[in-house]
């Protein structure tokens, strides 16, 4: 399982998508959702702006397992 480390309180599947490199530009995502199946939490999701916190499980059989984690360096969760 890959780790993604965000220093916000959550980013996007779409933004996700784009971090971890399976798609080029923010554009495509609404795409690759169409084509692929993306699971998160265990639960199908094509929404580019769901919204992942930390320790979110994102499955997408194609290209491999992600996890949110939280950068605690300088993110307060107030």
């Amino acid at each position: 399982m890959n780790e993604i480390t965000i220093d916000t309180e959550y980013v996007t599947l779409g933004q996700l998508l784009k971090m971890t490199d399976i798609i080029s530009s923010g554009g495509q995502a609404k795409w690759f959702l169409q084509e692929h199946e993306v699971f998160v939490n265990e639960e199908l999701d094509n929404r580019r702006g769901r919204k992942l916190r930390a320790e979110d499980i994102i499955n997408i059989p194609t290209h491999g397992e992600f996890i949110i984690k939280a950068d605690t360096v300088g993110f307060d969760e107030a």
